[in-house]
């Protein structure tokens, strides 16, 4: 069997599985991933260079989704390509959107970075010539956690597959991925690429460096838990082979102290909590196990010993009453270990919690809305006891930031821990900061253990409550976090900001017994550059979580974000860079467009349900079954089209080669009318053929489609439409007007403004 495709006949890869192709020159757009990466002290600042080259036989459009650290401040984009280098320059979200698809049509070669989530991106990169080179060059600081005498550079590799609940929206798709938008969440199609087959033969080449520099700190050591490293003097290098499958984690063990750090206008402070073990106070604790399909394997069994863990350390008959818990396991539906809801810890109870937990498997959709609604509902009680909810999850949800927009987590403290090696950190983190608790993320059955001890910790009673920061000379209301929280044993509080001049810091809270607790720190002055762009990020992240939680007025928050954005010079979800080559390199826009697929994520081969949804080549349309990890099957959309872009393994035509006429039928509604005129047009605009006879087919084709969907309707369009059934019909200048046209009618019936607002504005 043979594939047709742009650059004529492509012989499938036996070995590589379905949807696999090889062209003279290659098999995908993404070549080559280059980190490097340079830790000082606390903090790192890393260049990322994705290099692209076009492997098809005309002009390409390259769109790559790709992961980086949740807390990443991305401060500068550069394009190489043919001798030339462009600098990007950071623009609203819209503005640079309209500026590329400008340079696209022009013919010229074009970048464009946008953040979906605060750790996943695409890059567009547009008008690659056949058998030319791009590369595009991120740049970014991040700080380091610190905790427990230990800092971590996470630097993640792969967007895994995530969950996405949520009825169908009408109208076009924001994006060429996998997964329909939906109403919880919009921009589905914007975070689900497609996934390589296990096994396929040419992976993209992966390099990455880190040069450590102490900066003055005690260095006693570094161990990478993921990965194989060699190590030249203070640079590791990862061993040549490895692939985007994971996410980089290297540890660095430091002797840390409390600080004051002041550069420029921006302050750092550190404190550490004070020493010795918290007196123990009654805990209500409501602990949540996901056991959806991409939990399968060893992140079952984690997930399975992490919560048993957590129900041997609960006390009961106590004299003050000994704790109380839940345990609720979740995918599509919620099952209770302990009917009774909140119900004392016993041993006779914690053991019947731990026999539920030994029977659970994978299967399901992640719907994690509900279980943590339910687990708020069930703390809603007592607030003279600490009341906490623990999440045991790989974070692999699309919905984030309605999860985010309604919970209210007023009084509780919520604790995640995270079990992938491509965990989606952001979400996890994201949601602990608003439950004033602490993320843990397990890369590894060997790390469990160690996280465990963590955890056992962070769920005891805190060694500071209600901790406040006082400074003279800070500027007001930006300060991150807002509300610097609770001092856990182990784990330094860590808040930035904004002074006009450097002075002393006064934290005060309550400790554990009851007694007032103090401490005040005198500035040191340090040269950072990185502290404004890791300050200017975290802020931002703040005021995009304010946004989603409806908090003020939407536009005025979206205008302050956008200024802070392009005044720190610091990327966010509503601004982007793009970079724009002066030279005219093509006739007009791209003929090819591809979306480069991603690795399958490495311990995801033990979660069968989960991968063969990710694979399946119907998981364009709905999904087998709810977010496609298993469960009872989801209603699927009528009528559904075959996707445009490409499928896991490479580029998929758009529409059949073969001529299908639609079959007659019952006229649509108006309301389903204009949705699958919409999807006709989004099919239009995402493959248009070099071939006019491929082009004449689709027109008569779509001129049939119409006259069923909109019947009375667009009558002239559908008229000039069918001339293209003729021998003589339009060709050259005249078929290019005719598809042009073809393009603003539609816009204009499904009408476009009115029907979908930017997919990256949630409210």
């Amino acid at each position: 069997m043979k594939i047709e495709t742009l650059s004529g006949d492509v012989e499938p890869m036996p070995e590589a599985g379905l949807g696999a192709l090889r062209t003279e020159r290659g098999n995908l757009p993404l070549e080559s991933v280059d980190v490097r990466a340079a830790v000082t002290g606390l903090s790192a600042r890393v260049t990322m260079t994705q290099g692209f080259q076009n492997p098809f036989d005309v002009p390409l459009e390259a769109t790559y989704v790709f992961p980086l650290p949740d807390r990443a401040a991305v401060t500068e984009m550069r394009m190489e390509a043919a001798d030339r280098v462009v600098e990007g320059v950071l623009k609203e979200r819209g503005q640079a959107r309209e500026d590329y698809a400008a340079a696209l049509a022009a013919g010229q070669r074009a970048a464009l970075a946008e953040e979906e989530r605060p750790d996943v991106f695409t890059m567009s990169v547009g008008n690659i010539l056949p058998g030319e080179r791009v590369t595009v060059r991120l740049t970014l600081s991040q700080p380091l956690p610190y905790e427990d005498g230990e800092a971590t550079l996470r630097f993640p590799l792969v967007v895994a597959p995530r969950y996405i609940p949520g009825a169908p929206l009408d109208g076009p798709s924001a994006g060429s991925g996998t997964r329909s938008d939906t109403d919880a969440v919009p921009d589905a199609s914007r975070i689900s690429p497609p996934v390589l087959l296990p096994g396929f033969p040419d992976p993209v080449r992966l390099e990455l460096s880190v040069d450590v520099d102490p900066a003055g700190l005690a260095l006693d050591g570094v161990r990478s838990s993921l990965h194989t490293v060699t190590t030249d003097g203070r640079t590791l290098r990862l061993e040549p082979g490895e692939r985007l499958d994971r996410d980089f984690v290297l540890r660095l063990r430091y002797a840390a102290g409390a600080s004051c750090a002041v550069s420029g206008e921006t302050f750092t402070v550190t404190v550490l909590p004070p020493a010795g073990p918290a007196a123990p106070r009654p805990r209500d604790v409501v602990i949540l196990l996901d056991r959806s399909g991409s939990m399968g394997g060893w992140k079952m069994v984690a997930a399975r010993r992490a919560a048993a863990r957590i129900v041997d350390t609960l006390r009961g008959g106590t004299p003050d009453g000994g704790d109380r818990f839940a345990v609720l396991s979740f995918d599509h539906e919620i099952e209770w270990a302990l009917p009774e809801g909140l119900s004392a810890a016993t041993d006779r109870n914690r053991y019947r919690a731990v026999e539920h937990l030994a029977r659970l498997d994978a299967r399901g959709g992640t719907e994690i809305l509900r279980p943590l609604e339910e687990a708020v509902a069930l703390l809603s009680g007592d607030a003279g006891r600490d009341r906490i909810i623990v999440l045991v999850t790989d974070g692999q949800v699309g919905n984030e930031d309605q999860v985010l927009g309604r919970l209210s987590l007023d009084g509780l403290r919520v604790h995640t821990i995270g079990i992938d090696r491509a965990v989606n950190a952001g979400f996890l983190g994201r949601l602990a900061a608003a439950g004033a608790g602490r993320c843990e993320l397990v890369e590894s059955e060997d790390r469990l253990d160690e996280v465990m001890d963590h955890v056992h910790r962070r769920i005891a009673t805190p060694a500071v409550t209600g901790v406040s920061l006082e400074m003279p000379s800070a500027v007001p209301d930006t300060l991150t976090p807002a509300r610097p929280g609770d001092l856990f044993p182990g784990v330094p509080l860590v808040v930035r900001g904004r002074c006009t001049a450097p002075g002393a810091v006064t934290l005060r809270g309550v400790a554990a017994d009851g007694a007032p607790w103090e401490r005040r720190l005198e500035p040191v002055e340090t040269d950072d550059p990185a502290a404004t762009a890791i300050w200017a990020r975290a802020h931002l992240r703040e005021l995009e979580d304010r946004h989603i939680a409806g908090d003020g007025d939407p536009q005025r928050e979206i205008e302050r974000i956008v200024d802070t954005s392009l005044r720190y010079g610091v990327l966010c979800r509503f601004t982007a860079f793009v970079a724009v080559d002066t030279r005219v390199a093509a006739d007009s826009a791209p003929a090819h467009k591809v979306i480069q697929p991603v690795e399958p994520p490495s311990g995801w081969e033990a979660a069968p349900v989960a991968m063969a949804a990710a694979f399946a080549p119907g998981s364009y349309g709905a999904p087998a079954a709810p977010g496609g990890y298993g469960g009872p099957p989801a209603p699927a959309p009528a009528a559904a089209p075959p996707p445009s872009g490409a499928a896991p393994g490479g580029p998929v035509r758009g529409f059949s080669a073969a001529r299908t006429r639609m079959p007659r039928r019952e006229p649509s509604t108006a309301v389903d009318a204009r949705a699958q005129v919409a999807e006709e047009l989004r099919r239009l605009r995402a493959d248009r053929p070099a071939s006019e006879l491929e082009r004449r087919q689709i027109l008569a084709d779509l001129g049939s489609r119409l006259e069923v969907l909109v019947p009375g309707g667009l009558t002239d369009l559908v008229a000039a439409l069918r001339t293209c059934d003729d021998p003589a019909g339009p060709r050259g200048r005249e078929l290019d007007e005719l598809w042009d046209r073809t393009l603003r009618e539609l816009a204009a019936f499904v009408d476009e403004k009115a029907a979908r607002k930017p997919f990256w504005r949630p409210r």
